[in-house]
């Protein structure tokens, strides 16, 4: 009679424990991430911003912030831009955000945030949970407004309600008394951060100084995402584009921008940042980030920055905003689920923007690339095979792409094809290379000028795990 191990389907038989051989998987440990943030002094932030996060019970444990709300308290208009998902099962808080901008013509004063539930697919409640969180919060406001000027985030696991009384009670006890704490203090930016958190290992929170036109202002924001990470966002009811997570982002300054220019400068720096990470190739229903502009660090007679009115001015506004976008965005890469490798794919020598950015976007997603990274094995081929995997507007010609690992600590890149031809690779080297924490893959297509760069990291057995268990 046939063993039991040998009536084991095929797939099966490699892990009973009478098959024969096996193969031992040593896992190794995920780097810590805890250099990834740290305290700012209070000077480091907008002027003009009131914020805080606490603890409403979304999610059961009380010491897990997961409500966070950002108020515009100056006393000139609020700008705002924002740039959504294109999953078409967009979730009930982007719709009400979306519809909330489009109303007031770009302008909002506050944000409501919350964690542990998406509110995504939850149809007719949910759309009326979304508008409750904004209505609430809008009563905070000095002087609360007829038309609802909240913007609303949620993220979390997809199609279950929220637990609405909880979260309006958590809002509301802002208003007055003992338990309001909303500030602007390093603490009160730090408590909104953390609020953003779901599987995140540290909260992402980042701040900086900028100068247009001899005038110093101030941009600081935050975001989340570790998994399901690979965002396509683009402005308000804009069309679907290719498919590509959860992340939330808000950026805050208090310079003054006209609406128009705000969105503008916000796209621009979206297909640049966020629209360039990917985790694990995912798009979420929630993806959504946000920018406030308020004027506070302007006098009341000056006028906002536009890019018809003063376009070297709004260039600037526009390149600080991408710059500090892209350091957002970064942060959610090396924070990925489970990730032990932070990699940036450069791609040059394409036909157009468009071109080298898919590519690095193929090259970012491919399951095979990833996981070689997390067994630091210098398989390059799987790198050329995505590459050759994207339609491009002008022919690729083999004969002239070049791939090469780059070291970040300075050191020579080790070339691995040059023109179409594979190099005798120093394999030793190329261990030394992709085992490091950081690190360069750069393709150069021969076949234009443009050039697009791309931040992704490894797939590890951790990736698996919480993934398996996110919902227990």
């Amino acid at each position: 009679m046939p063993s039991a191990a040998s009536r084991l389907p095929a797939v099966l038989k490699r892990f009973s424990s009478t098959a024969a051989p096996t193969t031992t998987i040593v896992t190794k440990a995920i780097p810590s991430k805890t250099h990834l943030h740290k305290p700012l002094p209070d000077s480091a932030f907008p002027k003009g911003y009131a914020l805080t996060g606490l603890h409403c019970g979304v999610k059961k444990k009380p010491e897990l912030l997961d409500l966070a709300v950002i108020l515009s308290t100056s006393s000139r208009p609020t700008s705002a831009a924002a740039c959504f998902t294109r999953n078409a099962f967009k979730a009930a808080p982007v719709i009400v955000s979306q519809e909330v901008l489009q109303r007031n013509d770009g302008r909002a004063r506050a944000i409501v945030v919350n964690s542990g539930c998406a509110n995504a697919v939850t149809g007719k409640q949910g759309m009326e949970d979304a508008w409750a969180m904004a209505r609430e919060t809008d009563a905070l406001l000095p002087e609360p407004p007829s038309t609802s000027e909240t913007l609303v985030m949620s993220t979390g696991v997809i199609g279950q309600t929220l637990p609405i009384a909880k979260i309006l009670a958590g809002i509301r006890a802002q208003s007055v008394g003992e338990k309001r704490t909303l500030g602007s203090t390093f603490d009160a930016w730090e408590r909104a951060a953390r609020a953003f958190m779901t599987t995140d290992t540290f909260p992402k929170l980042r701040a900086r100084t900028f100068t247009i036109n001899g005038k110093e202002y101030r941009m600081a924001g935050m975001d989340k995402g570790a998994g399901m990470i690979h965002p396509d966002m683009g402005p308000p009811a804009t069309p679907s584009g290719q498919l590509h997570a959860t992340l939330l982002g808000c950026i805050l300054t208090d310079a003054a921008v006209s609406p128009r220019s705000l969105q503008s400068a916000l796209t621009y720096a979206v297909d640049r940042s966020f629209n360039s990470i990917s985790v694990d190739g995912e798009m979420s229903t929630n993806d959504t980030v946000i920018v406030l502009a308020n004027g506070a660090a302007t006098a009341a007679e000056e006028p906002e920055i536009d890019e018809e009115r003063d376009p070297a001015a709004y260039e600037t506004f526009k390149q600080e905003l991408t710059s500090f976008a892209a350091d957002l965005a970064q942060l959610v890469v090396r924070d990925g689920e489970g990730a032990t490798k932070f990699v940036t794919v450069t791609v040059e020598g394409a036909p157009t923007y468009k071109d080298a950015h898919a590519v690095a976007s193929r090259i970012s997603t491919s399951a095979l690339v990833k996981t070689a990274l997390f067994g630091e094995d210098a398989n390059w081929g799987r790198i050329l095979a995505a590459t050759g995997s994207i339609p491009l507007s002008a022919p690729l010609d083999p004969t002239r792409v070049n791939v090469s690992f780059v070291p970040t600590d300075g050191t020579a890149p080790l070339p691995l094809l040059v023109n179409g031809e594979p190099e005798k690779v120093d394999e030793v080297r190329a261990k030394e290379i992709i085992s490091q924490e950081d690190l360069e893959i750069k393709v150069e297509l021969g076949i234009g000028t443009e050039s697009a760069k791309y931040w992704t990291c490894d797939f590890s057995y951790e990736y698996v795990k919480i993934n398996g268990d996110y919902r227990t």
